[in-house]
């Protein structure tokens, strides 16, 4: 019987919980690699760093050079409760969209608290955005003073939340934005960025900022019906012409990380231009035409993720879930500070 692939428990699959990373393999690209080949089928386990073997002259890989923001601020209402807020989306001058927990507890007017009395953050909730957020206006009008009460936004599944910021950073992160790091990039240091482009690779950059909403559970049981939250992304004029060159010389186009495909396969759908920029919802799953993407560097995802859709229509249903079940048998590690896979 065929499988129903609109069907959110056509994406479960099997993970123990002890194959989490919990923290991120040094140096950054000696976490394991499983390259997996469409066409053939075939699947090999490798090294990170050695994924300069599986590159052409003429290729480009594509990186989202998003900068995460620290995004968490812990503070408290005037009654003293406790309250924690995510940073999404600058609205303004010191205006947020932000996520707020416990979200029933913030009412229109209320103030919270952020740092001592003597030297203290404070924010005032306006109003209501979509699905529970909130939007603040900071006593700080500046990004860098109201940061300065922020930490890092790890993943709920880190249990140990104080790692390093920086290691929860792209070494080629530069555009602040993003709430969540994209993953895929983690694995790369400055040394072999060199060596790819030392082997005639081309590197371009986009940016993503990643929100919230890459991450939010499906609900639906038809996946059809669940909503993207919109992201912003820039495609500077320099990436359009080397994706354009290399595409007329037969090279393969790169995405490293999910960001970058969601925004490459954004701009495939939208009338030529120099450069590109604005707001997607894209949402990808099979059976999906990919018109730019050729290869894939990427983490393992969550159960019923849109990452793991996004995957399974890259790579097709059955062998994405041959070589997921494969990876949960080899003990690979997963999610943001896991090991990656390479499709080709």
């Amino acid at each position: 019987m065929e499988r129903n692939l609109y069907d959110l428990e056509a994406y479960d699959y099997h993970l123990p919980e002890e194959l989490i990373a919990q923290e991120p393999v040094e140096p950054r690209d000696a976490s394991r690699l499983m390259v997996i080949n469409r066409k053939t089928g075939t699947i090999e386990h490798r090294i990170f760093r050695e994924i300069v073997e599986y590159l052409i002259p003429g290729d480009t890989m594509v990186f989202n050079v998003s900068k995460v923001i620290p995004a968490r601020l812990v503070g408290r209402k005037s009654t003293g409760a406790k309250v924690e807020v995510l940073l999404l989306e600058k609205l303004g001058e010191g205006v947020w969209k932000c996520l707020v927990k416990p979200g029933k507890a913030i009412k229109d007017g209320t103030v919270l608290i952020f740092g001592e009395a003597q030297d203290s953050l404070m924010a005032k909730c306006l109003g209501r955005a979509e699905e529970g957020t909130r939007i603040l206006e900071f006593s700080a009008k500046s990004d860098s003073e109201i940061f300065s009460f922020g930490q890092v936004p790890l993943p709920h599944y880190i249990k140990n939340q104080s790692i390093d910021f920086q290691r929860y950073q792209t070494v080629y992160a530069k555009n602040e934005g993003s709430v969540a790091a994209p993953t895929a990039g983690l694995h790369f240091t400055p040394e072999l960025i060199e060596r790819i482009k030392k082997k005639g690779v081309n590197i371009a950059e986009i940016t993503l900022h990643v929100g919230i909403g890459t991450f939010r559970p499906v609900k639906a049981k038809d996946i059809r019906e669940h909503k993207m939250h919109e992201e912003f992304y820039v495609v500077p004029k320099e990436t359009v012409q080397v994706i354009n060159e290399t595409k007329k010389s037969g090279g393969r186009i790169i995405a490293v990380g999910t960001t970058s495909v969601r925004t490459l396969e954004t701009i495939a759908r939208l009338p030529l231009a120099d450069s590109y920029s604005g707001k997607t919802d894209i949402f990808i799953y099979p059976p999906f035409e990919f018109k730019l993407v050729d290869a894939l560097v990427t983490n393992f995802h969550l159960p019923k993720s849109t990452l793991l859709m996004l995957v399974s229509a890259f790579a097709g249903y059955d062998l994405t879930m041959k070589f997921y079940n494969l990876a949960v048998a080899e003990r690979y590690r997963f999610f943001s500070f896991g090991d990656a896979c390479f499709i080709i």
